[in-house]
């Protein structure tokens, strides 16, 4: 009999989800699993439903695949394309999290009648003085997935059960042997889902086909050295790929109207401010700005000491004590108080504001 309601937990096949449920059993909820497939040519085409579906017989709850591979494709895969096309390099994690896995996972959570979702992300919820839901990053710094979540809502946060979030990895681990899990040594999960058997470049040259044309590198001074594979190829601050020269050289700046690279040195490298839209406030709303926190601008990035103003439509205008040096359009922003997630955006492209170092 349940004593806390039920929860859906959504279950990858990894250890990590696997251990949220069986946590979430012991705890005395009512868990159902769900696997998402997502992408034909991935992993959790065949491997990920077959593993988490003996960890549900293992824990004797219910199990169920739901296939979202076309909505998938709609809303993650085609943004992706969308932005590469855009002269940005995306995370589609970060989207896909709230438009895709959380729209699915709540809609099938109340046809189920189950009160909340679960998953294994490292990352902790708590409740506010005021009621409100917020986000905070995980015990464990390591293995920190908040980033992940800062585009969720009240809605989908308010909801949302993270088991992990007070867990270290190996805590993880010892308790998937402790409940005897098959998927106890499965290894961790690091690529974009639907590029983990597929080359990268192949599906940029295949689906992308106006974003990988070659064209010449240019140093800021516009001397030409050499020639480029596609602009969507590289990302700012990259230096594999680059023309040799007297010292490093580092991609400083994408211009498709004439799909040119400009690269330069160390030196000439690195953003001080830079404007970030949409941005998604956890708590359903802006702070008042101006605005002092922290901002991370790729999910291993250290984060930085930054000061936050408010520009028009909703946009925030991010400034940095020292430029950073791989500020890149399509990425996400991450606002942080502490521990606790304020919210985050996209970096634009277009509207970015580079030192003047170059």
């Amino acid at each position: 009999m349940s004593t806390h309601g039920r929860v859906l937990v959504a279950m990858s096949g990894g250890v990590d989800s696997a251990v949220a449920a069986a946590l979430l059993l012991k705890q005395g909820f009512d868990v159902q699993g769900l696997t998402l497939r997502l992408w034909h040519a991935s992993r959790d085409d065949s491997a990920a439903p077959e593993a988490a579906s003996q960890v549900a017989a293992q824990l004797g709850i219910p199990w169920q695949l739901l296939d979202a591979r076309e909505a998938f494709r709609q809303t993650v895969v085609e943004a992706f394309i969308a932005s590469h096309l855009a002269n940005e390099t995306p995370n589609p994690c970060v989207l896909c999290n709230r438009v895709l896995k959380w729209a699915q996972l709540l809609n099938f959570t109340d046809s189920q009648r189950a009160e909340f979702v679960a998953t294994g992300h490292y990352a902790r919820i708590r409740r506010s003085a005021d009621g409100k839901t917020e986000l905070c990053r995980a015990a464990d710094a390591a293995k920190d997935q908040s980033y992940m979540l800062s585009n969720l809502t009240q809605a989908e946060l308010s909801r949302t059960l993270l088991p992990l979030g007070n867990l270290r990895k190996p805590e993880v681990r010892a308790i998937a042997v402790s409940f005897n899990l098959q998927v106890s040594d499965r290894p961790d999960s690091q690529d974009i889902c639907f590029l983990d058997h597929e080359d990268y470049k192949q599906f940029l040259r295949e689906h992308c086909p106006g974003a990988v044309i070659a064209g010449d590198i240019h140093d800021i001074l516009g001397n030409y050295l050499g020639q480029h594979q596609g602009l969507a190829f590289y990302t700012i601050g990259q230096r594999k790929g680059l023309p040799a020269y007297t010292e490093a050289l580092y991609v400083l700046e994408k211009q498709p109207d004439s799909n040119t690279l400009i690269v330069g040195t160390a030196s000439q490298l690195g953003s001080a401010r830079f404007l970030v839209r949409p941005v998604n406030w956890i708590s359903g709303s802006p702070p008042p700005m101006p605005l002092h926190c922290e901002v991370k601008i790729r999910y291993r990035a250290t984060p930085v000491s930054a000061a936050l103003t408010a520009g028009e439509d909703g946009s925030v205008l991010v400034a940095v004590d020292q430029p950073l040096r791989d500020v890149t359009p399509g990425q996400s922003a991450v606002f942080y108080d502490g521990e606790k997630v304020l919210g985050g955006g996209v970096i634009r492209a277009n509207e970015r504001v580079t030192n003047e170092k170059h």
